[in-house]
């Protein structure tokens, strides 16, 4: 009774907090764009840009053009040859490899300020659900989260990785003990074998949230069933939520609805090795929220 009061009472003061950027958008882009531009007037690439002249929207347009990967590209390069203060003070924490529909494999620079956005994205989601349904059981059991390896690699002398790879050294210290997969079978390279792992590893367990990007759920599901010749939702009886991004839902749908065997909750996120751009806040609507105060200016063009 204890913890559904704390916890229902964090979510409600999480959700106001929400609300308070939300109802004002346009003061907070203009707040985050000024700590954005005075940050990072300094390194080479805020000095090349005349950054200190900034003072608004518009003159931030014409100091700042629109540019791909391929022209932040040499950016990049000077970080990775060791240079500091290039894109923003001092030098990232970490590079989150991606592969996007243009310039092949990328190095999005991750820093000790953004890192804490990206990670607080899918706790804004859940809270925000838990202070609209008022369902607090959904963190009594366990929790997975299907994602890549957490072996990371280097780039000059910066640890580099897929960001849900490098998520996974930042799990917040209150929810380890409730989420699996373990470091062990988390490491596994072979997808295959690490999909075989987990179901062994969660198939007995009190699983309550299931997240991850559709096509591994999907695999993680049909090997659950194979293991039981079960629905998931009957093998999980206390399975109350899906958590899903990173890939188009529409496909799957009809998919998972057979695949679980019963209806449950669900919440769209939209991360990205860039930032985390939007969530699903509302039971009501499958529009996302989108993410006004997470350090990302956004350009509507």
């Amino acid at each position: 009774m204890f913890r559904h009061f704390i916890i229902s009472f964090l979510a409600k003061r999480h959700k106001k907090a929400i609300l308070k950027w939300v109802e004002n958008p346009i003061k907070s882009q203009n707040k985050i764009l000024k700590k954005l531009i005075t940050s990072a007037e300094k390194t080479i690439f805020g000095r090349e840009h005349s950054f200190k002249a900034i003072s608004s929207y518009s003159s931030f347009k014409k100091n700042v053009p629109v540019v791909d990967y391929e022209d932040i590209k040499p950016y990049i390069n000077k970080i990775i040859q060791g240079e500091a203060d290039v894109l923003w003070p001092g030098t990232p924490k970490y590079f989150a490899v991606t592969s996007g529909t243009t310039s092949g494999e990328k190095y999005i620079p991750m820093t000790t300020q953004s890192l804490p956005y990206l990670l607080n994205g899918a706790k804004d989601a859940l809270l925000m659900y838990i202070a609209n349904t008022g369902n607090t059981k959904v963190l009594k059991g366990r929790q997975i989260f299907l994602q890549g390896s957490p072996t990371l690699n280097k780039k000059g002398r910066i640890e580099t990785g897929r960001l849900s790879g490098i998520s996974a050294h930042h799990v917040p210290f209150y929810l380890k003990p409730s989420i699996l997969p373990s470091k062990k079978t988390n490491s596994i390279e072979n997808w295959e074998k690490k999909v075989d792992a987990i179901v062994k590893e969660t198939i007995a367990q009190d699983m309550r949230i299931l997240s991850g990007i559709p096509p591994w759920l999907q695999m993680y599901f049909e090997k659950l069933q194979e293991a039981t010749r079960q629905p998931v939702g009957t093998i999980f009886k206390n399975l109350q939520l899906l958590i899903y991004g990173g890939a188009s839902f529409a496909p799957y749908k009809k998919k998972f609805q057979k695949l679980i065997g019963r209806k449950i909750d669900t919440i769209e996120v939209y991360p990205a090795s860039e930032g985390f751009f939007a969530f699903q806040d509302s039971q009501e609507s499958e529009d996302l929220l989108l993410m006004l105060n997470s350090g990302i200016f956004y350009e509507f063009i």
